[in-house]
């Protein structure tokens, strides 16, 4: 099944803020096998001018999970999540994300197009501070592997 086309520019906000915690900052680091000081020591995060700990940079990957989660889900748009593999991931920061930063975000769909018998579905999530500034946009491409017939 290709999919739906006229779900280009469809938005899925978060349906709540999400809370940067040190916790969850220390979970992500010892799961990347990141033991950089700036992620898990707030002195040394405040020695290098920051007024927390800092994510490191591939955590708003975390911030892009609920809408995508809602776009893949939505059986209207036509993916099949068991031939879904990870294509593609870039993040433009306008500033680290710190511990205490609690983030309001949307998922759009930024692209469908079909490649060599798949599909290519590329979703953005914008995410803003509490004071509604940009801190960090997602961008994940997800292939659709085409069928065997």
């Amino acid at each position: 099944m290709a999919i739906n086309p006229d779900y280009l520019g469809r938005e899925y906000p978060a349906p709540e803020a999400y809370e940067v915690t040190r916790g969850k900052i220390r979970e992500f680091a010892e799961a990347i096998n990141d033991t950089d000081p700036v992620y898990l020591d707030p002195a040394a995060a405040r020695a290098a001018g920051h007024p927390d700990v800092i994510a490191p940079p591939t955590f708003p990957v975390i911030l892009g999970m609920a809408g995508s989660a809602q776009a893949i889900g939505d059986p209207d748009l036509g993916v099949d999540f068991s031939r879904v593999v990870h294509g593609d991931q870039r993040f433009s920061h306008s500033r680290p994300l710190y511990a205490g930063d609690l983030l309001s975000s949307t998922t759009r769909i930024t692209g469908i197009r079909s490649l060599g018998g798949n599909d290519l579905l590329t979703l953005e999530t914008v995410a803003d501070d509490a004071d509604g500034e940009h801190v960090v946009t997602a961008t994940m491409m997800l292939v659709v592997r085409g069928g065997d017939e």
